[in-house]
């Protein structure tokens, strides 16, 4: 009995845990969920809804145990376009399809595939989203309307301060704004209990104050009714899925959700010592919320960094707190809707502008400088085509240029040439490809060029050798001898040992040394000394004359 009243005080400590790391969460998501969706250009019910659905869909399903999904900020520029584009009936079809895809992702187990982006893209990406984004809310803060374009919206920036200050209220919300974005800063050194209280929701308080003071004229967020916010698509909606651009906004979404939530579980995992996720059924589960939310029309969901960093530290162990706190976000929505009324603009918009500070975060372009110098390459055309142009050109030539990194990185040739005698001898060794092509041609040419009768050129040291650099050597060689001259062959491949050697040795086990010659060979039927030509060896000219003994001791038997 003692021991099973002890079992009964532990579950219900951490019953009592989960629901307050619930609460935590709710407090941070609130603020979020609705300036995302002003920050998106849809009303701000969308957002809750969204909110809701990332609850007590995505947070009730498997996958990921902590992380916390919702509308996130990362896609208010990519949703914004899109409503302006194609109109915000259509944002449903969109997000019903993308959760739909994403779902197929999953099962047919694609979700690792995500892992495999280069990391300077994912930062890049984060980057250039969080770089627009602050700048598209530095017209909120002021109680301003953003141009609209991100290159637009940066040179507008000299403007919207001298408008700011020629109008003593548009001056009352920038401080309201700059001071929520100072307390995000700031608000976790505050020393005390009092710290564990959301940033946000304090700003969000002193907002709320401030805009009830006697004089005071700032823009308040207008909410209507939750369920009359619902927008399920129609014939109409569905009949734009003959739009190619709708097709393209539909991979878009998919793509970035996908990759944002995917990212966010591997942030989240290092987080904590808890079960690890589950990336294909998490995908699943980031599916079947944006299903649903697009069956609304609603805003499209992904996991969220800022909530689920808050579930973590407030202590949450199970997937009871992030279910919950969509059930808080529900209640509040339809019981108290009156008091999101009261909240200024300027504070949602200071929520996030700190938002866009940590997606940008700077700290990154320096420490990625230091580290590899290619990747900072990488992670800088990335984000800066994110800002000149839009989301997916950006990510789609961020991975063009980290591939092209990769294979110069992977097509290292090293190319020696000497003259021994009558002989120019060409010797490469690693991974010769189409990119190493102009060296391959410079070193064959010098080698022609030496006026030797005799050419060997020996590739037994490579690798990888592609088709274009073998058509080269091979077009090189048929050149030379059709004008007289002598040439060796040795193509690359793998090792063939002779039944005399005896079976290859197991793993762990060092090879027997090679049997040295024992009869002289022609010069050209050989190879280095420890070498074999493989079964691909070509010897495409044989040269009958004794080899000199300065080198009969560096070969071996074929």
């Amino acid at each position: 009995m003692p021991g099973a009243a002890k079992a009964a005080g532990t579950q219900k400590g951490d019953l009592a845990t989960e629901i307050t790391a619930s609460l935590v969460v709710f407090l941070v998501a609130l603020p979020l969920c609705i300036g995302v969706a002003v920050a998106s250009g849809v009303p701000p019910e969308l957002g809750i809804i969204s909110g809701v659905i990332g609850g007590l869909v995505v947070g009730a399903a498997r996958g990921s145990t902590l992380q916390v999904s919702g509308p996130a900020a990362g896609l208010a520029a990519l949703v914004s376009e899109t409503v302006l584009e194609h109109g915000v009936a259509m944002l449903g079809v969109i997000v019903l399809f993308s959760g739909i895809l994403q779902i197929v992702l999953g099962l047919v187990r694609f979700g690792r595939f995500f892992q495999a982006i280069s990391l300077a893209v994912v930062q890049g990406m984060l980057a250039g989203i969080g770089l627009p984004l602050m700048f598209s809310q530095a017209y909120p803060v002021a109680d301003a309307k953003a141009p609209g374009t991100p290159i637009e919206n940066m040179l507008g920036v000299p403007g919207l301060l001298a408008d700011t200050l020629a109008n003593p209220q548009t001056m009352i919300a920038a401080g309201l704004g700059i001071l929520t974005v100072v307390l995000s800063f700031l608000w976790k050194k505050v020393p005390g209990p009092v710290k564990k209280v959301p940033a946000a929701l304090v700003a969000v308080g002193i907002g709320i104050a401030v805009a009830a003071l006697p004089g005071v004229d700032v823009k308040t967020l207008q909410v209507g009714n939750l369920l009359a916010a619902v927008d399920v698509p129609g014939a109409e909606q569905f009949a734009g899925l003959a739009d190619p651009g709708i097709i393209t906004a539909i991979l878009t979404f998919t793509v970035i959700a996908s990759a944002e939530s995917l990212f966010t579980a591997a942030a989240v995992d290092r987080m904590h010592d808890g079960p690890r996720t589950r990336y294909n059924p998490e995908l699943i589960a980031q599916g079947a919320g944006n299903t649903i939310a697009g069956l609304l029309g609603a805003l499209p969901i992904t996991a969220v960094v800022a909530r689920s960093s808050a579930n973590v530290q407030a202590g949450a162990k199970t997937r009871m707190s992030r279910t919950l706190h969509g059930l808080w976000l529900l209640a509040f929505a339809l019981l108290l809707p009156q008091v999101l009324a009261l909240i200024p603009i300027s504070v949602l918009a200071g929520v996030l502008v700190h938002s866009g500070w940590k997606l940008f975060s700077p700290e990154q372009f320096p420490k990625m400088w230091r580290q590899d110098r290619g990747e900072f390459a990488v992670m800088t055309i990335t984000t800066g085509v994110i800002v000149a142009t839009a989301l997916l050109e950006g990510v789609l030539i961020g991975l063009a240029a980290g591939i092209v990194l990769a294979a110069l990185r992977m097509s290292q040739t090293v190319i020696r040439q000497h003259i021994e005698d009558d002989t120019a001898k060409v010797v490469m060794a690693g991974n010769a490809t189409f990119l190493r092509l102009p060296q391959v041609i410079e070193a064959l040419e010098a080698a022609a060029e030496s006026g030797r009768p005799r050419i060997r050129l020996d590739l037994t040291g490579v690798t990888h050798l592609d088709h274009a650099c073998r058509s080269q050597v091979e077009e090189f060689t048929a050149q030379r001898r059709a004008k007289g001259v002598r040439v060796e062959l040795l193509m690359p491949g793998p090792a063939k040992p002779t039944a005399a050697d005896g079976p290859p040795p197991e793993a762990g086990e060092q090879s027997a040394p090679l049997p040295q010659r024992t009869a002289p060979q022609p010069a050209g039927t050989g190879t280095r000394a420890g070498q074999l030509p493989g079964p691909t060896a070509e010897w495409f000219y044989l040269d009958t004359r004794p080899l000199p003994d300065e080198y009969a001791d560096q070969y071996v038997s074929r």
